[in-house]
């Protein structure tokens, strides 16, 4: 087993105008996120709309990504409430060679740190051949881990539960365990982040941050001054005053309009939010092409 470590982006998952899943483009767009340094991508993640896609088209989409160059490179997002649909839709990806998985608890229901373990527990009694970072996000899920559950998690489980996202950024201050990876929900966490022992991001902004984000953390580990963190933070800022799907397909449907395809209740930003975010962005001197070419 080994560290989960590096860049992720959290994948944007693209529709075609009927909200059908366009699975081609959606694996293209995390194709080239590799290709401009991103380590890897996690694919239906919350900002890959997971939630509100069909099981179906999840399924047609991993036949389709096992196939990907890069297949070594995912981490596969859940986004079920569903424990058998949870641990169907990951029977299936592991058929398909995947095995390190995002999983995040339901959603809705109340629920304390005994819950949680019970039901990741009930995941690997079925599925042993895993890899599962935790999702802490309480703002989507409404749970926050608290370090004793997480603690707890590992020694129960040290192979299959190997990571964290840290969406709620209440432990990637704190979590300290051998051989196990925290990965912050945002740039802004990164340099501090990885000063404090954690292993990189995975964060929706890297869809446009990919090449900035890669090249702090080459410069981290390779003792150089930090030159490019600046201005990856100003970049995380300007898509903060939004919300990050809204805004990062309003972003990419100025250089492509399908990705102002939104399963509701999502939205695109309005015209006054989307004039206010270019015009941030334009004032760091940030568009389409420098992002590509950072």
């Amino acid at each position: 087993m080994s560290k989960i470590k590096g860049i992720y982006a959290a994948g944007m998952s693209i529709l075609n105008a009927d909200l059908s899943l366009n699975v081609e483009k959606t694996i293209l767009h995390s194709e080239k996120l590799i290709e401009q340094g991103c380590h890897g991508v996690a694919i239906f993640g919350s900002t890959g709309q997971a939630q509100l896609i069909p099981i179906a088209e999840k399924i047609n989409l991993l036949n389709k990504l096992s196939l990907s160059k890069y297949k070594n490179n995912y981490l596969i997002g859940t986004g079920l409430n569903s424990l058998g649909e949870t641990i169907n839709l990951m029977k299936i990806s592991l058929s398909l060679g995947f095995k390190k998985f995002l999983v995040m608890p339901p959603a809705y229901y109340k629920y304390e740190d005994s819950e949680v373990e019970t039901f990741y527990s009930k995941i690997v009694e079925k599925l042993n051949d895993i890899e599962i970072i935790l999702y802490n996000f309480e703002k989507l899920c409404g749970y926050r881990f608290s370090e004793h559950c997480v603690e707890e998690l590992v020694r129960r489980f040290p192979d299959q539960v190997v990571g964290i996202k840290d969406s709620t950024y209440n432990l990637f201050e704190k979590i300290q365990i051998e051989n196990f990876s925290v990965l912050p929900g945002s740039e802004l966490k990164l340099l501090s982040g990885l000063e404090k022992g954690c292993s990189g991001i995975i964060t929706a902004t890297c869809n446009v941050t990919a090449n900035l984000s890669r090249k702090v953390y080459d410069d981290y580990f390779s003792n150089k001054t930090q030159t490019h963190n600046k201005r990856l933070c100003d970049v995380r800022k300007a898509f903060d005053n939004f919300n990050l799907i809204s805004g990062l397909h309003s972003f990419y449907s100025k250089e492509d309009k399908i990705y102002q395809n939104l399963l509701p209740p999502l939205r695109l930003l309005s015209n006054s939010e989307e004039k206010k975010l270019m015009d941030e962005l334009k004032d760091i001197n940030f568009n389409f092409k420098s992002f590509e070419a950072a």
